[in-house]
């Protein structure tokens, strides 16, 4: 369990409130906005109306006791970048912070944040991969050109084991884990058999991804 503190409570924001909730962090929020602060109290430790641009406001709220501090501004990117800026001035463990466009992924890179979440380059990214083929069910950006893909099972392979396969010698490819449903099975062998009602967790370089599974 982390303690975070979420800063800006709008669309983005709750979601991502909700989420921690559900993973039982502990989450202090804050927006200037009353309504959008009450909208979240059930999914939040705790939650403060104020200005995250004000300097004593931000202070007040113990900034560096937080293992993680979010600013999921999105209408406001003045108020964003002062935000991200003064977190880290005022010793911030790691700072995540919204953009919407690179250039604003740019600059509050150089002024505070330790990652950039954008939101609409992301979303973009992923429905075009899952409208360039109907087998890939999920899929995960791990930096540079690694990827991993939850796909469905090619009928070629289906009632092989995954040492028949083989595809890490032919195409570089790890296999993670083999999903039935919602559960997992990290735990293969070359014995594993494969069938209908499976699905894989893949990892690797996208080209190879793509060559793999025809993408």
């Amino acid at each position: 369990m982390k303690s975070i503190l979420l800063i800006g409570l709008g669309r983005f924001g709750r979601h991502i409130a909700q989420k921690l909730y559900q993973l039982n962090h502990q989450v202090m929020a804050v927006d200037q906005n009353e309504e959008l602060v009450q909208a979240v109290l059930p999914f939040v430790t705790n939650a403060q109306i104020g200005d995250s641009t004000n300097e004593a406001f931000l202070h007040s709220l113990g900034v560096d006791n937080y293992d993680v501090c979010i600013v999921a501004i999105g209408d406001d990117f003045q108020s964003s970048l002062e935000t991200t800026c003064l977190l880290k001035d005022m010793g911030a463990r790691r700072v995540i912070s919204r953009a919407a466009t690179d250039l604003q992924e740019k600059l509050l890179l150089r002024n505070g944040a330790d990652e950039v979440v954008y939101p609409e380059k992301q979303l973009a990214r992923w429905t075009a991969i899952r409208c360039s083929a109907n087998h890939i069910l999920d899929y995960i950006d791990i930096g540079g050109d690694h990827a991993i893909f939850e796909v469905s099972i090619p009928k070629a392979w289906l009632g092989k084991t995954i040492g028949q396969l083989d595809i890490r010698k032919k195409f570089s490819i790890n296999i993670l884990a083999v999903k039935t449903g919602s559960a997992m099975d990290a735990f293969i062998t070359p014995d594993t058999l494969l069938g209908e009602d499976n699905t894989l967790m893949v990892m690797g370089k996208y080209k190879d991804l793509q060559k793999c599974f025809k993408i």
